[in-house]
């Protein structure tokens, strides 16, 4: 396990006081000025203060086509991924679109079978699709790189429309119209929405269109606000950087589920996770309810995320979050002993542990491949892809990055350096895909751990947690703490973590893996643990921690998160 170096994160000091002397809590100035909040303005998070809609290039020529589809009873098909981003986004987009009217379904393509996005190979189940061919096909959370699918799709006769937040290749499709903020020429000043957040913007442009026609009046039509809860769970799933304008999507999506306001199927998520929707925060969205709907898309077929996000049924959505939380459960056992394989087999060959990290297993499932990398990224701090073997013989891979090296760029360079490798690739500076030919396995390795050293000019990487320095006396208590978790936080805007000097009065093993402590600092004691620690610590430490609060026989109490400490 590597050993972090603790860092404090630089304070603009002229805007923390500017927020404070806006009415803004003193401690919540300073942590948001450290992360980029310049004014009180920037901290809007209501519906008026949210970017137009008119703004995300080509929403309102999408929003054209698709009234002139719902006013013509064309059959529309939306075309989803699958991910928690890909679901939600597909829910968005039935509970909207039905509401205005239109005839649509879905087809969500399978990991194992098509691959991802709008391939000719899914065109051709749409096609065959159980309600009938439809007449227009929208894609959602993908198709920015489906060129030919799309012309697959306009050879079968149906147009596209594509709703998409990834970053575009050299060539666009020949699609109707291509609603992603990322697209060149694109103005929309977040480039940041996930999925889910295009979608969104695009039915708030269709019901704008709508009413422009006549067919609501001027402030009437569909309250799409109600799918704010959708929105949200899919723009923290999908870990994208929470921006001003993703921040007030999240929110108002947490606002809806703290009032009890949200659909059935995540109202029944929260219940089998053993959540309580009242306390909603984005940790319970991102590692609560979040994997549950992507052990669907990971282990079998994401339909019934799908459907769970759709019913207005609560008795069906309970039993389709009851089956969603044991897929996760398989999930997790299928990821442990992967892992677990995974580690032994870089100790059996420790020398294989470079600038990189790269593990196979030719029984490995190939939907868990990228948590498995995940894993190991975070124990050994370095680029590490994990391989399974496909249907077809070829190896499946997932990989996962540091801040240091960007991914896809090192594996465009193993591309070009050894062609006919890699079959295909895809992703971005933190995650990316790959398919290899598994006899070129070994070469692979070699090329990848000898770009990584290239790009980033380092044979070793060092951790480094960010802290926010240390938390005033006055603030650490469980009011603050509780004041802390109704903030968003999350990628781009981390939580907390502060450090300080504590002296260890008592330490105990819990459950033989978990570090229960009592600290002090001043006249202060605190209760801390430090989750999947066995080892004692010294009398004196330097501690970096998140403060949360501890809830037992009804009292709230200040507890310590330990993230890292060493003696000092």
């Amino acid at each position: 396990m590597v050993t972090p170096r603790l860092s404090t994160r630089p304070v603009n000091h002229a805007a923390a006081k500017a927020l404070e002397a806006a009415g803004i809590h003193p401690l919540l100035s300073r942590l948001w000025a450290a992360r980029g909040v310049e004014c009180a303005q920037d901290l809007m998070l209501n519906w008026a203060a949210m970017i137009p809609p008119g703004s995300l290039t080509q929403s309102e020529r999408a929003a054209k086509v698709l009234a002139d589809a719902i006013q013509s009873g064309r059959k529309l098909l939306i075309v989803a991924d699958y991910d928690c981003d890909g679901a939600t986004a597909c829910a968005v987009g039935l509970r909207a679109l039905r509401s205005m009217g239109a005839r649509v379904d879905f087809l969500v393509p399978n990991r194992f079978e098509t691959g991802y996005g709008l391939s000719p190979a899914v065109v051709e189940l749409a096609v065959r699709h159980p309600a009938g061919k439809p007449d227009m096909l929208i894609t959602v959370d993908n198709g920015i790189a489906s060129v030919d699918g799309v012309e697959a799709a306009r050879l079968a006769g149906m147009d596209v429309v594509i709703t998409d937040h990834h970053l575009p290749g050299d060539e666009l499709p020949d699609a109707l119209a291509i609603v992603n903020p990322n697209q060149p020429g694109c103005g929309f000043p977040s480039k940041n929405l996930a999925g889910v957040g295009v979608i969104f913007y695009l039915m708030l442009a269709l019901r704008s269109e709508l009413r422009r026609r006549g067919v609501y009046p001027s402030d009437g039509g569909p309250r799409l606000d109600q799918l704010a809860d959708l929105v949200a769970l899919g723009t923290v799933a999908d870990v994208v950087k929470l921006d001003a304008n993703n921040r007030l999507l999240v929110t108002q999506g947490l606002q809806k589920m703290r009032s009890g306001r949200m659909q059935a199927g995540v109202r029944a998520l929260f219940a089998v996770a053993g959540r309580e929707p009242r306390q909603a925060s984005g940790f319970d969205l991102g590692f609560a309810i979040g994997p549950r709907i992507n052990a669907a898309g990971r282990l079998a077929d994401m339909s019934l995320g799908i459907h769970c996000l759709t019913t207005d049924d609560e008795a069906l959505a309970l039993r389709l979050a009851r089956e969603l939380d044991a897929m996760n459960q398989e999930r997790r056992g299928i990821e442990a002993t992967m892992r677990e394989e995974a580690l032994a087999s870089l100790e059996a060959a420790a020398p294989t542990i470079g600038a990189s990290v790269c593990v196979y297993h030719p029984e490995w499932h190939q939907g868990v491949v990228g948590l498995v990398a995940s894993r190991l990224k975070e124990t050994y701090w370095r680029p590490t892809l994990a391989f399974a073997r496909s249907d077809t013989g070829e190896l499946r891979g997932s990989g996962r990055s540091i801040p240091d090296v960007h991914l896809r760029d090192v594996l465009d360079l193993v591309s070009k350096r050894h062609p006919g490798t890699i079959l295909k690739f895809g992703g971005h500076a933190m995650a990316a895909g790959l398919t290899l030919r598994e006899d070129a396995y070994a070469l692979f390795t070699r090329g990848f751990d000898e770009a990584v050293r290239e790009l980033s000019g380092k044979s070793s990487f060092d951790p480094v947690i960010e802290t926010d320095g240390s938390l005033e006396t006055g603030y650490a208590n469980a009011d603050v703490a509780g004041l802390l978790q109704q903030q968003v936080w999350g990628a781009g805007f981390p939580p907390p973590i502060f450090r300080d000097t504590f002296y260890v009065r008592q330490q105990r093993l819990l459950k033989d893996k978990h570090l229960k402590l009592s600290l002090e600092r001043g006249h202060q004691r605190f209760d801390a643990i430090w989750f999947n620690r066995a080892e004692m610590l010294p009398e004196m430490v330097d501690a970096a921690y998140r403060l949360d609060q501890n809830v037992w026989n009804g009292t709230v109490s200040a507890q310590l998160i330990i993230e890292y400490a060493c003696g000092v």
